[in-house]
């Protein structure tokens, strides 16, 4: 009985200071190219989904019209494309991120759903808000306002449905930002 009791006790002693030799000394996976730990996807995706299905909006603040999706291609446009790509235009980068940035405007493999068309709006809103950490996925709740993040969820949760022109005109890359405003004449004497 005594050594197996004393073989758990070695046991807990030894398998913690093994990983962290492992991390110190090994490879572990860190470069976007090396492959998953075991159920590295599971442990990251479990408590993620739990946080987003706990604190995500029940329903959105504002409705679903030819402005408001109009506004939430432009936000597209301006914050998201980079990573998320344009209607019928991948992103270049995006399958070099680990994980891969989803591409929002093409279908699934398995199904006709486009990007995250088949999320709820709340659940879009709570991901572009928040972030997700480790995915490259940025929080934007001090960036855009929340009608805003409103406009581009509700853009997104119906990116499988046919869209106003001017918005399937800017998620297309169509159209080029607008030239931002130019500054206002001051009567403020220039700074030396």
């Amino acid at each position: 009985m005594g050594r197996i009791l004393f073989g758990i006790i070695l046991g807990f002693i030894l398998a913690p200071l093994l990983v962290l030799a492992w991390f110190h000394w090994g490879h572990p996976p860190v470069a976007v190219a090396d492959p998953p730990l075991p159920f590295e996807r599971q442990i990251v995706h479990v408590p993620l989904n739990l946080r987003i299905d706990r604190d995500k909006p029940s329903a959105p603040s504002i409705e679903v019209n030819e402005a408001n999706l109009n506004a939430g291609a432009e936000i597209y446009r301006d914050q998201c494309s980079a990573c998320h790509g344009f209607y019928g235009k991948p992103s270049k980068f995006a399958g070099h991120m680990y994980p891969s940035a989803p591409q929002l405007w093409q279908k699934h493999k398995n199904g006709p759903v486009v990007g995250v068309s088949d999320d709820p709006p709340g659940e879009t809103f709570w991901k572009v808000a928040n972030g997700i950490r480790l995915t490259g996925m940025p929080a934007f709740n001090e960036i855009l306002s929340p009608t805003e993040i409103w406009q581009v969820s509700l853009l997104l949760a119906n990116a499988d449905k046919p869209l106003p022109p001017g918005a399937l005109a800017i998620v297309r890359g169509d159209q080029p930002p607008a030239a931002p405003p130019a500054a206002a004449p001051s009567n403020a004497p220039p700074k030396q």
